[in-house]
């Protein structure tokens, strides 16, 4: 059994309204024993803060996602900013720029993102980043702005655009998607990359394995993302096992 650090999974989300508890046990017996919860809008952070309790092994993030756009309000960052100061979660997150997603506003997308890391900065506190269609841009504002750290979760850019993150000190956050054959871009990156920016995620609901197409992810299956991980970097999953799981406690700031 392997000490697992999950850095990114929505255990607040919906689907698991009716187990769970259940969800949380399944990824203890896996070996996860931390878990970061990064809030999506400002209706979320609540409902964090009640799971996150001492000695749950949960740990809580709060940011405006740019995919709910339409839940954001201006006074929202006001908000943030008090709940960062008075509630001390280990991140700001997730947020970042999504340019996939149809009828999402570039300039409003811009402008919570860098006033975001700017309390990230206020507050010195890393960031969970989601930069969907829009590594670059994300890179080039991190770059522009300085004095940042953090994870680019569920990356899935290019081995240079890998590269300009480690320069800046980002990590990557890597899930399920590394199970499927078919990422091999994805999956030499992770066979060659410094373990000291690897972390692992579930991004459970979502992002299942492909050992588990169509099926709800969950937490537990972590484990499988370190077995694959391991194999391929031809290393001992123990010790993939501790160096990611010391990643995230360094940048999240876990003792």
């Amino acid at each position: 059994m392997f000490t697992l650090a999950d850095s990114h999974v929505h255990l607040d989300d919906v689907t698991f309204d009716h187990d769970r508890d259940a969800v949380i046990e399944r990824a203890r017996a896996s070996g996860v024993a931390l878990q970061v919860i990064p809030g999506v809008d400002a209706a979320s952070w609540p409902r964090i803060q009640t799971l996150c309790k001492p000695g749950s092994g949960l740990y809580p993030a709060y940011g405006m996602h740019p995919m709910f756009l339409d839940q954001h309000r201006p006074e929202h960052l006001a908000t943030l900013s008090h709940w960062l100061a008075t509630q001390r979660p280990v991140a700001v997150g997730e947020i970042g720029l999504d340019f996939h997603q149809e009828g999402l506003d570039v300039t409003d997308q811009r402008d919570y993102f860098r006033q975001q890391l700017a309390l990230a900065r206020e507050f010195d506190l890393p960031v969970i980043l989601h930069a969907r269609a829009a590594l670059d841009e994300v890179t080039a504002t991190l770059r522009r702005i300085g004095g940042l750290r953090g994870v680019v979760h569920s990356f899935s850019g290019s081995h240079q655009q890998a590269e300009q993150l480690w320069k800046l000190g980002f990590h990557l956050g890597i899930g399920g998607p590394v199970t499927y054959e078919r990422a091999q871009r994805l999956r030499r990156i992770v066979a060659s990359m410094p373990i000291d920016y690897l972390m692992l995620e579930s991004d459970a609901p979502d992002q299942p394995l492909s050992t588990h197409r169509g099926e709800r992810n969950e937490p537990a299956r972590v484990a499988e993302v370190l077995q694959c991980v391991a194999e391929l970097r031809d290393e001992n999953p123990q010790a993939v096992a501790a160096a990611t799981t010391a990643n995230v406690r360094r940048l999240f700031a876990i003792s």
